[in-house]
């Protein structure tokens, strides 16, 4: 026969979620997962790697040193609110 000891991530995976929920042993679910997480689009090998960014508060955003005061921005501002009209 031409089938391979060992098939392929996919090949599995398939396999294993074509058994219905209710008969699936442990193993089975342990091993669903762990497929699944392997063929996730981030986990691929092939999957593009995000940028770093810079994270914290003293971001000051893109093309900014770290620290710069930043501009456009409104200061926090804590407003009253008004007194509920009394129903006449």
């Amino acid at each position: 026969m031409n089938t391979p000891d060992h098939p392929s991530p996919r090949q599995r995976l398939k396999a294993l979620l074509s058994i219905p929920d209710s008969q699936r042993t442990e193993a089975q679910w342990d091993e669903i997962v762990e497929l699944e997480i392997t063929l996730a689009p981030g986990n691929r090998d092939d999957a593009p790697h995000p940028a770093p960014r810079e994270k914290g508060p003293m971001s000051a955003g893109p093309g900014k040193p770290p620290g710069a005061p930043s501009t456009g921005r409104r200061s926090s501002r804590r407003f009253k609110k008004k007194p509920k009209a009394e129903p006449v």
